[in-house]
């Protein structure tokens, strides 16, 4: 009727649906002394093994005063060791993030033979034990190695020297921008890079002005996590290094010979710097991840028909 307002009332749900909501309630929902139990067994399980042994770091670092800390980290093999980590993390990020970003756009852009075997090798360093690839390249260039008698010939030293740990921080590291890249590139297709070059724009321009700007938290992602890995291994280096104080020790290695020399305060003083880079490295992997995410997800909801992937 005119002058009378019309009122709606939304339509309520029918038995059936109904019915099938508190099925996938029942379903989907634990008891609550399920989820107690479940969440104080994480929490139990954080504060033994990862709080509790973050404060002992700390406190034992402190534990004969300021003075003695900073003594510690003053002298010259620990300042010779944080400048063989910085340099060897500056050496390999950005060699990693051509080889990732290369890796990365080769496999989700191209078809090609091979295309399964490259993506293979790029988990070999997540299968391989660092200490055994430190082993393989000692065999492969050591003074014994299949190489070593050239190397010695041309009066160069890759085993016991800097470029040996380059060398196998490298191999341990570089997994970690290409599988960051890898999913993001595969989601996002390649309609627009198609579209940039059908409108005359060059191979770099399109890459400059497309694919970088759409893949950079990504690549943060990648390189916040290869840095971390690189500054903190141990394993391989260790194997390869020779534990030359003052020449080939990291910063992991120079924790073990403190310790084994009983100076466990320059040993814990050491060992809170590196747990303080994976504090920061938390921080900051968590707000690359939050963008990568929220940019994956994007993405993922532009069009139809592009793969789907849960990271």
């Amino acid at each position: 009727m005119v002058g009378e307002t019309a009122t709606f009332e939304e339509p309520r749900p029918t038995g059936i649906f109904r019915g099938q909501s508190r099925e996938r309630d029942r379903v989907t929902t634990e008891p609550a002394l399920v989820r107690y139990i479940l969440t104080f067994a994480a929490i139990v399980f954080l504060v033994l093994f990862l709080l509790i042994p973050l404060v002992v770091v700390f406190a034992a670092a402190f534990e004969k005063g300021w003075q003695v800390y900073v003594a510690a980290l003053k002298d010259h093999y620990t300042l010779s060791a944080i400048r063989l980590t910085l340099w060897t993390a500056a050496i390999v990020v950005p060699l990693n993030v051509v080889f990732g970003v290369a890796a990365s756009w080769a496999i989700a852009k191209f078809r090609f033979v091979g295309k399964s075997i490259l993506t293979t090798l790029i988990d070999l360093p997540f299968a391989v034990s660092p200490v055994v690839a430190g082993l393989i390249f000692v065999l492969m260039l050591g003074k014994n190695g299949y190489l070593g008698s050239w190397l010695e010939a041309h009066h160069l030293r890759i085993i016991f020297a800097v470029p040996g740990i380059v060398i196998v921080t490298i191999f341990v590291t570089f997994p970690f921008v290409a599988r960051e890249l890898i999913p993001l590139m595969q989601a996002q297709g390649t309609e627009e890079e198609e579209a940039a070059i059908s409108l005359g724009a060059g191979g770099w321009k399109t890459f400059w002005r497309i694919t970088l700007p759409n893949i950079k938290w990504g690549l943060l992602y990648g390189v916040i996590l290869c840095n971390a890995r690189a500054m903190g291994e141990f394993g391989a280096v260790s194997v390869v290094s020779g534990h030359i104080r003052g020449l080939t020790s990291t910063m992991p290695l120079q924790v073990e010979n403190y310790y084994n020399e009983m100076n466990l305060s320059a040993a814990f003083a050491v060992s809170s710097l590196l747990a303080m880079l994976a504090l920061v490295t938390l921080v900051l992997k968590r707000l690359a991840e939050w963008r990568f995410r929220e940019e994956l997800h994007d993405v993922e909801g532009e069009g139809e028909g592009r793969p789907a992937y849960e990271y």
